[in-house]
């Protein structure tokens, strides 16, 4: 399991830190959450370019995800990875199923 946290940079592209709760103590405190969503994604499925709709949590239920990056990166999320989606403006990032089964993931918008 790993946290990360996806932003748009001064370069306006997408990058991925990973976060652990010792180095970053905000993530041990109560944020407040609009909703949360379940989405099973099909194996097919590969988005092209894009930025994230808003500041969300994308929690990895099973399955996997890749996320890439222009700098031709890749990182692959597996179940009980959550990333912190805030590359709002800049260039974004590809989505791709990456499994040989659907993606589940728990989407949670911040309030």
């Amino acid at each position: 399991m790993a946290i990360f946290r996806m932003y748009t940079g001064s370069d306006g592209h997408s990058h991925l830190e990973e976060q652990m709760p010792s180095a970053h103590p905000v993530l041990a405190e109560e944020r407040a959450a609009a909703h949360i969503q379940f989405r099973e994604i099909p194996v097919s499925t590969a988005m092209d370019w894009h930025n994230a709709p808003r500041r969300q949590y994308v929690i990895v239920l099973a399955g996997q995800l890749e996320i890439g990056f222009k700098d031709g990166t890749t990182r692959r999320m597996n179940p009980g990875d959550a990333t912190l989606a805030e590359d709002l403006t800049g260039s974004g990032h590809t989505t791709r199923v990456s499994s040989s089964t659907p993606a589940v993931a728990a989407i949670v918008p911040l309030a």
